[in-house]
């Protein structure tokens, strides 16, 4: 690869032999399928495990959130080791150790130590895919030549990205058996996926330099601090101090982070990439996308179980819509991106996906799973042709190429996107549900401290937000909770049309930023590097 270095750990393996291409794509495929399924997995099984391990109502939210904000904060560090120590090497520690937290997240005991407990391997888990994912691509990048390199990227980026999907359906077939077995399931897949590593023969390929530590941290401290504050407001106020210096604070520290990188030798990301107008637009569009993708499936299951009464099974059904567009898109996205670059297609998401899920929230309040499915398609078809078109575009347009790092990055930005969607959106749901119960109650003639107690009780209940516990000394009456869960459904409903509203607006942000995409085709880099070296002029005689 032109302008990679390469160290002993290829000397090493000189005698070894040659990567078995097809392989070598599904080991990797396998790999982070894991990553994707985990993703939106939990989220249909969310009502069981709060009912069953008795979380806090925060505490479900942190179990979802834990993983992607992990995910987020150590995901350039996995790009970064992924090329000073060998991508199959970390490919291999990043599987164990994902895989491990999975079996820990299952056997999880009851009692006061399960919140703990779940939320802390559900952040493991998270770090194990931080390392195995870009680490799996740069294994792509470097078996690939790049005259097939295009289709093995398209098919690792499509395909993967598609296991999304796999995640509430089987959930919701899980689920019925123990809600267990949705983290027990990664176990088979990570020995497939390990035994197809070792069968393909892949040659450690590194760099040297060394490892960014203190850019590493900065960054875990700032999206974990600004995480926190706009996941918490609900429970703490958005007047309150703690609040504000959680999110002012974060913000502050990736600021720092941002300053300390550009000073740095050898940084955790590259910044120059940014100056790539195409690449910073690609990560804009990515961002916006990413508020709306992941925390969909959380709030679209949810709502399917609390307000369309459906089941586990039923609700994964119900996500399904989503993924029919979304499947269907990504190809006619990748066509796209072939013929035409990144821009019209990133434009075509961005309109589709606004209109999609304005329609969406729009039909919320009918209450009829199948009246929905049209526009659960649209608003799935605006991010299919966003993702895959994006991602692959700014990894074409690598540094170097250190698509290690440039993947890091993007991967970055997505997954602390998905991060923040979920914080923001489930303050958001929480409010609303809270005010719509109270303003049903009231109206059936409950006292206003009665009809808040217990509006706070059922609407954190619902939304797995905020800082839940049993109302007492308050008089509320097993008759006023049953009024309030037959109220529910209506006011939950309208809640999330503010949430599915908020989504819209993140595609229609994310369709402003691709209209200042510059367009055109990005070759791979190590392509672009060729057509800018000039051809050596042959000597003349004498």
């Amino acid at each position: 690869m032109s302008g990679t270095h390469l160290g002993r750990g290829e000397n090493a393996s000189v005698n070894r032999p040659a990567p078995r291409q097809t392989l070598a794509l599904a080991a990797m495929m396998f790999a982070v399928s894991m990553t994707f399924i985990d993703q939106t997995i939990v989220s249909i099984a969310a009502p069981d495990i709060t009912r069953e391990l008795g979380l806090s109502s925060s505490g479900m939210q942190w179990v979802v959130n834990a993983y992607l904000l992990s995910l987020a904060a150590f995901f350039a560090l996995g790009g970064r080791l992924a090329d000073l120590y060998g991508p199959r090497r970390v490919v291999v520690i990043g599987t164990v150790v994902f895989v491990v937290s999975s079996v820990l997240c299952g056997c999880v005991p009851e009692g006061d130590v399960a919140q703990g407990w779940l939320i802390g391997f559900r952040a493991t888990q998270g770090f194990g895919a931080a390392l195995l994912f870009p680490a799996a691509l740069a294994v792509v990048v470097a078996v690939f030549p790049p005259d097939r390199r295009g289709r093995a990227l398209a098919l690792f980026f499509g395909v993967s990205g598609a296991l999304t999907a796999i995640g509430p359906l089987l959930g919701g077939w899980l689920t019925s058996w123990t809600w267990r077995a949705v983290f027990w399931v990664n176990v088979p897949v990570a020995v497939v996926a390990l035994i197809l590593t070792g069968m393909a023969h892949i040659s450690d390929r590194r760099r040297e330099g060394t490892l960014d530590v203190p850019g590493a941290v900065l960054m875990a401290l700032g999206m974990g601090l600004s995480v926190l504050g706009f996941q918490q407001a609900w429970a703490w106020g958005w007047d309150s101090a703690a609040t504000w210096v959680c999110i002012a604070g974060g913000l502050l520290v990736l600021a720092v982070f941002v300053r300390y990188e550009r000073g740095v030798r050898q940084p955790l990301i590259d910044l120059r990439v940014f100056k790539d107008r195409a690449f910073t637009v690609d990560a804009l569009v990515l961002f916006f996308a990413m508020l709306a993708f992941v925390p969909l499936f959380f709030f679209a299951s949810v709502y399917a179980q609390v307000s369309l009464s459906a089941s586990p099974n039923q609700a994964a059904l119900f996500l399904l819509y989503v993924f029919v567009g979304f499947a269907i898109a990504s190809q006619w996205g990748g066509r796209i991106l072939d013929k035409q670059g990144a821009r019209p297609a990133l434009k075509m998401g961005g309109v589709l996906g606004a209109v999609g899920f304005a329609l969406w929230a729009g039909k919320l309040t009918d209450l009829s799973m199948h009246d929905q499915w049209p526009y659960a398609c649209l608003a799935g078809a605006g991010i299919g042709f966003i993702l895959a078109p994006a991602s692959t575009d700014a990894v074409n347009r690598a540094i170097g190429p250190s698509y290690g790092e440039v993947t890091g990055i993007t991967q970055t930005v997505r997954n602390f996107a998905a991060a923040v969607g979920l914080a923001v959106f489930g303050t958001i749901l929480t409010h609303v549900t809270n005010s719509n119960i109270v303003k049903t109650l009231e109206g059936q003639g409950l006292p206003s401290d009665v009809a808040n107690e217990v509006a706070r009780d059922v609407s954190e209940s619902v939304t797995g937000t905020g800082d839940s516990r049993p109302p007492t000394g308050t008089g509320t009456s097993d008759e006023a909770m049953r009024d309030a869960m037959d109220a529910v459904r209506m006011d939950f409903a309208e809640a999330n049309q503010w949430v599915f509203y908020g989504m819209a607006i993140a595609l229609g942000i994310a369709f402003l930023c691709a209209l200042r995409h510059p367009g055109g085709r990005a070759a791979p880099a190590e392509e672009a590097a060729e057509a800018r070296t000039p051809t050596p002029t042959p000597a003349q005689p004498g």
